[in-house]
């Protein structure tokens, strides 16, 4: 599907179907012209609501207001209730809201994420019969926009949103067909595709960096791990900024085995890393003006007579030893030795890891929400922001020295689980802070996005499955304190 943005009118554009959004369900504003088929129809321009008019040749779709995210739901739910229709080409105003560029992308971003459906393993295929999409610079709402920049963050938008589509084929992809090293694979083939740095390490690389936690988990799986660290380096770059991801291609939960209910969707268990991968690509390929270094963990966590078990005690990178309770608090371990190597080899400016870390966040935010977690209040402010403005809902859970406490172990230096059932998300963060040096404490944050990487049903401009958690709200925050930096030059030249 090809969007574009042009300086003509609705009336001057052909096209087999317009979109009309119907905004606080105002039916009498001059844009809704068969208001009385729409009312004879039910249609009462609530949130996500459609009417298409086949005879008028135009899709009503509701939003609540001109919000961007209500926009961007109302577009990705007008994509796909064309599915069904012989309709190629679409055409449509703007809605333009308090940040006119916002609610542009949001236009662009909904109906590409609306429109993705994976079907690789289904003998009927999806369709997709929206070949070109028409964005005129007419506004509802009579504001004016300039075209040019218009078409500049409609094409961000695409590149975003093609980056989160990515992002969902990967963590939809069965743990068979995307085993650790299909997934380095795939990682290779976007280097060599976008020009970035590549480097893979397999079981006699990780052992050669002493990644112990790391390996155990690995042991008992048929397919070898391997760690990936990608490198897009531009030139002047504003920062330099570490992503690590957990990616466990697939979890059983070793040992500790999961229930058989709990082990369906568990491909998602590389979501983290995942995102990593989209979060590359679309930097990358908007040439953002900063260092963006992305280092995977690939591992699969199975049983055997060779699994690490409870009751072991493995050497992590940096030299600390955990004690193993449960060997599915199996993500912390690999994100423990990935953390330490992004520390040791990139001395990052920022340091963030993505991980569908533990059940206990989903128990406190809901499917919906990433948990932010770190120590400088500051950081996790302005990436909660960044998030907001992309569409991403997270909440912030805060630390404290009484969960800290809940990881002692007798034996070793920490314990990979707290003593306690409770607060169970921030306990998994508190124990990867023991794999943060003193100097990055404030430049880390640690994400779980559990709850929001794999859903079994749709919700709002996600289908049933992966979201691609992870991406947009990253590259908005990118995108933030890029413009804050050119501020902050300008008033100090």
């Amino acid at each position: 599907m090809q969007i574009e943005i042009e300086a003509r009118k609705r009336s001057d554009v052909e096209a087999d179907v317009e979109i009309v959004c119907v905004v606080d369900k105002n039916l009498d504003h001059p844009w809704v012209e068969e208001k009385e088929a729409l009312k004879m129809a039910g249609f009462s321009g609530g949130q996500d609501e459609t009417c298409f008019l086949p005879h008028a040749g135009r899709l009503y779709v509701g939003a609540e207001s001109l919000n961007h995210d209500d926009i961007r739901s109302a577009y990705a739910t007008a994509i796909r209730a064309l599915r069904n229709t012989r309709a190629e080409s679409v055409k449509t105003g703007l809605f333009l809201g308090k940040c006119s560029a916002q609610n542009v992308k949001a236009m662009a971003e909904g109906m590409v994420l609306g429109d993705y459906a994976f079907d690789a393993y289904k003998s009927e295929k999806a369709k997709h019969p929206i070949k070109k999409v028409t964005i005129c610079c007419e506004d509802f709402g009579g504001k004016e926009i300039d075209c040019q920049k218009a078409k500049g963050y409609v094409d961000n938008a695409v590149t975003v949103a093609q980056a989160v589509n990515y992002v969902r084929n990967i963590v939809n992809t069965p743990p068979d067909d995307m085993t650790p090293e299909l997934f380095a694979q795939k990682a290779a083939s976007l280097a060599e595709e976008n020009g970035l740095e590549c480097d893979i390490l397999d079981e006699k690389g990780l052992e050669s960096e002493k990644m112990g936690a790391f390996l155990a988990v690995a042991r008992a799986s048929a397919h070898p791990p391997r760690l990936v660290h990608l490198a897009y380096k531009p030139q002047n770059a504003k920062f330099k900024i570490a992503l690590v991801g957990k990616g466990l291609t697939y979890d059983s939960g070793g040992l500790s085995l999961k229930p058989s209910d709990y082990m369906v969707t568990m491909k998602a268990d590389k979501s983290g890393a995942s995102a990593v991968l989209g979060i590359l690509k679309a930097v990358s390929e908007l040439k953002l003006p900063i260092e963006v270094h992305g280092i995977m963990g690939l591992a699969e966590n199975m049983i055997g007579g060779n699994a690490y078990k409870p009751d072991d005690v493995l050497v992590a990178k940096n030299g600390k030893t955990i004690e193993v309770r449960n060997t599915d608090a199996e993500g912390r371990l690999v994100l423990a030795d990935c953390l330490t190597y992004a520390q040791q080899k990139v001395a990052p400016d920022y340091l963030l890891d993505f991980a569908t870390l533990t059940g206990a966040c989903v128990v406190a935010l809901g499917e919906y929400t990433t948990g932010v977690m770190g120590h400088d209040r500051g950081l996790k402010h302005s990436f909660s922001k960044a998030a907001s403005n992309a569409g991403e809902l997270t909440g912030t859970l805060p630390f404290n020295r009484y969960l800290k406490k809940l990881l002692k172990s007798d034996i070793a230096d920490v314990s990979n689980i707290s003593s306690s059932r409770y607060g169970g998300a921030i306990t998994a963060a508190l124990f990867l802070d023991h794999f943060i040096e003193e100097a990055y404490k404030d430049k880390w944050l640690h994400l779980d996005i559990a709850g929001p990487a794999y859903v079994e049903k749709p919700w709002g401009y996600n289908p049933a499955g992966a979201s691609g958690a992870g991406v947009r709200m990253t590259v908005k925050w990118f995108e933030q304190i890029i413009k804050e930096a050119d501020r902050a030059a300008k008033s100090h030249p």
